[in-house]
């Protein structure tokens, strides 16, 4: 298959190019850390930025797309399922 863009330089306003399922966890970060989330059945999202900054997302609502770059999803505080992160 064909990628026109497959020289180009990845940024963090580029789209995704893979993605991986998260599973909050109050000890353990995730693999990698995101450029965005996607929250497939939406709620409470508690999670650790890249900064080490701990904040609370309420009400997210069901297939949002998040612009975030975490380091973990908490389980403490997020009620939000199917949970993708984007890099």
């Amino acid at each position: 298959m064909s990628d026109r863009f497959a020289s180009h330089a990845p940024s963090l306003t580029g789209p995704a190019s893979a993605g991986f399922v998260i599973v909050p966890d109050d000890g353990l970060g995730i693999s990698e850390i995101t450029r965005a989330l996607y929250i497939g059945i939406g709620g409470d999202l508690t999670v650790e930025m890249a900064s080490g900054q701990i904040l609370t997302f309420a009400s997210v609502q069901d297939g949002s797309l998040l612009p975030l770059r975490v380091s973990r999803v908490l389980t403490s505080g997020t009620t939000a399922e199917n949970i993708i992160g984007l890099i």
